[in-house]
């Protein structure tokens, strides 16, 4: 371990903290070795459904060396989005929460721009990348190789003082770390609040599930009509989900986020059933300008809104 790693480590995780990032953990570059069979054997099995891009760099998505030459140190960090705000219109069709206020990608970049700066003015000569959800790196890996939390049953990452509402993102570095040690237990114990509460039975098994039945990929990813299958049991959602994350119990734990770019505009709020039926394109572009809805498209949206519509 070179010398200072520790300080360093105590400096980058205290200036994580100062942006407003909720956990800051350091993790050991090197290959995913438990997570090459789960990650092949998930493929194999078409749970990424029309998510093609799941199925390049898979060498990349294990090792991160491959992505950042000389890579020593993993520092993955948390972003809360939490919030107790909710529709106006209980009929209305629903959005999940994460894509309440700005398009997160945009947030975190900036942070993680920050974050980076700071590094070289602070310890120096220091190289690396910041991924936020675009690149093929496995966040939740990361973020339980760094002792954040552990994988749940819903393959959520969960938090005892935090839950799940929340962002990953890493730094990877050139700069040899001390490294945070990984959470050794599982606290989901006995539960299966999140299998059961499914309405389209994504959960194929604790801790596994089939990507292209998730209502957030048949809203959001999903490109083609919805298979006809799912009519009735995307539960009115028009935009992602969040139903195994509001029953899970360690939620109950989670706090209102403080980032003003992620607080929910009224008009978004306090739109009814039937103005989201009748949502024109100029609307939608006005409503969701710097918004991860947008990755949708007008179209998508008014496809999920009609499906929600019963026949």
């Amino acid at each position: 371990m070179k010398s200072g790693s520790s300080a360093y480590s105590q400096l980058i995780k205290s200036e994580a903290q100062k942006l407003g990032f909720m956990f800051c953990g350091i993790s050991k570059a090197g290959f995913l070795e438990e997570e090459a069979p789960r990650l092949e054997n998930w493929l194999n099995k078409n749970y990424q459904g029309e998510m093609s891009y799941m199925e390049n760099h898979f060498d990349k998505r294990l090792d991160p060396r491959k992505l950042v030459d000389g890579a020593q140190s993993v520092i993955s960090l948390a972003l809360n989005y939490y919030s107790d705000q909710q529709q106006a219109d209980t009929e209305a069709p629903r959005i999940s929460k994460y894509a309440y206020g700005m398009d997160y990608h945009f947030v975190i970049k900036d942070k993680l721009k920050l974050l980076m700066e700071f590094i070289r003015q602070n310890i120096g000569e220091v190289d690396g990348r910041a991924f936020v959800d675009s690149a093929p790196v496995l966040d939740k890996a990361w973020a339980k190789q760094a002792g954040f939390g552990w994988i749940g049953k819903n393959a959520n990452l969960l938090n005892k003082q935090s839950g799940s509402f929340f962002f990953l993102a890493e730094l990877i570095v050139d700069l040899e770390l001390n490294f945070d040690l990984p959470m050794a237990k599982d606290y989901c114990g006995t539960c299966t609040r999140c299998i059961d509460a499914c309405p389209t039975d994504a959960i194929v098994e604790p801790y596994i599930v089939d990507g292209s039945r998730c209502i957030s990929y048949l809203t959001i990813e999903l490109k083609n009509e919805l298979p006809s299958e799912f009519k009735g049991k995307t539960d009115n959602w028009m935009f992602g989900c969040d139903i195994c994350q509001d029953v899970c119990p360690w939620n109950s734990f989670s706090v209102v986020n403080q980032e003003p770019a992620f607080q929910p505009s009224g008009q978004l709020l306090e739109m009814k059933k039937q103005d989201w039926e009748e949502i024109t394109a100029d609307v939608f572009n006005k409503l969701f300008k710097n918004s991860a809805v947008k990755r949708t498209k007008f179209s998508g949206l008014k496809r999920n809104i009609e499906f929600i519509k019963p026949t």
